[in-house]
């Protein structure tokens, strides 16, 4: 299972985007979005995120 990204949490700022390691992540509109057949749940994103809006 991939990453799970609260949407209602989310602030769109993209540091995610830019951590992840296999591209798994992209900007959906102003929310981040997760690619699950990309995900490798190494959790760099999780740590990452200033609003805990990531958990795996």
């Amino acid at each position: 299972m991939a990453v799970k990204i609260n949407i209602d949490i989310c602030i769109g700022c993209g540091a995610c985007v830019g951590t992840c390691p296999v591209g798994a992540l992209s900007m959906d509109g102003d929310k981040s979005s997760c690619d699950e057949s990309v995900c490798i749940e190494c959790g760099a994103c999780v740590a990452t995120c200033p609003v805990s809006a990531i958990e795996l």
